[in-house]
């Protein structure tokens, strides 16, 4: 059929090497445009970039996918989507990009659409992609990714949800060497305007995690984790009892508004009921005071104030 947009996976010695070559070409020109000539060299060096996509293959073997578009017999983009099929069935598309000459017509409009179709094939729950830009964000949005937030690095990133309404579960965090858990904190750090967690403090709030100063509570919507909450027990002298800190609330953008927040935040008073914590206390902004109240945190206690040591 004529004008039909196909995609197939480089498997060829060939094919491989003229997908890393435009993958090159593509990033000199849109992506480290903008860079110094030594960063350049460092980013664009060929024999170093074949060496980081061929170690990207081999840790990611058979679910990571090097896709070219064709139109007819002709080479028209490309796209690289890596599935973390034990990450909460999860696709996060590395890299997508239809050359100029074919973007006409709504052409790459519609390598996305075939592009998305064929990931869906593949079991996918949740489909991720990094987005910078508004016109970009703008493209993804036509097909109904939503902003979730940024990264650890504090690029945006896009979602597609699953279009079905999946129960939200909360549970105690188990694992807190768990990926996504790490993810979740990092996230929840960049959106307060924070520096996320660097290895040492990931270790150390593992570690308390484990000795029981601090319990999480995760919202899961099937196996992805998309909310967490914590309370951090300590003894007080004026009650006699532990009592307990409310930190760590979040929930990502795109699941908000679903009653997630309400859900964790029970959980939270039940446990604290069940485990002799007698109190439960939030330090609020003032723009979430209201917020907090709504959630139960009724009785205020004045202002906070703090010496960092």
């Amino acid at each position: 059929m004529k004008n039909q947009i196909i995609i197939r996976e480089a498997i060829t010695e060939q094919d491989l090497a003229f997908f890393g070559e435009q993958m090159r070409v593509y990033h000199k020109r849109d992506i480290f445009s903008n860079l110094n000539d030594h960063d350049k060299e460092y980013f664009l060096d060929n024999a170093r970039y074949q060496a980081n996509s061929e170690n990207t293959r081999i840790k990611n073997q058979g679910n990571c996918y090097c896709l070219l578009f064709y139109l007819d017999d002709q080479k028209m983009g490309f796209a690289l989507p890596v599935f973390y099929h034990q990450d909460c069935k999860r696709c996060f598309l590395m890299e997508f990009h239809v050359f100029s000459e074919f973007c006409e017509n709504g052409m790459d409009s519609q390598c996305a659409r075939e592009l998305i179709a064929w990931i869906n094939e593949k079991g996918t729950k949740y489909l991720e992609i990094n987005c910078d830009t508004t016109q970009q964000q703008r493209f993804w949005q036509n097909f109904g990714f939503i902003l979730n937030g940024v990264n650890e690095l504090g690029v945006p990133l896009m979602i597609l949800p699953p279009k079905e309404d999946i129960p939200i579960v909360i549970e105690i965090l188990t694992a807190p060497e768990n990926g996504q858990f790490k993810k979740l904190e990092n996230r929840f750090l960049r959106e307060i305007e924070e520096q996320p967690l660097t290895e040492e403090q990931q270790t150390q709030l593992a570690q308390a995690i484990w000795n029981g100063k601090i319990t999480f509570f995760i919202a899961k919507c099937d196996h992805r984790m998309v909310g967490m909450c914590s309370v951090a027990r300590c003894f007080s002298t004026f009650a006699c009892s532990d009592t307990g800190v409310f930190e760590d609330f979040y929930i990502e953008p795109a699941f908000r508004k679903k009653g997630i927040a309400r859900k964790l935040v029970q959980a939270a008073q039940d446990w604290c009921r069940e485990n002799g914590i007698v109190s439960l206390t939030v330090c609020s902004a003032p723009c979430d005071e209201q917020m907090y109240q709504n959630l139960g945190f009724t009785i205020s206690l004045g202002h906070t104030y703090a010496h960092l040591i």
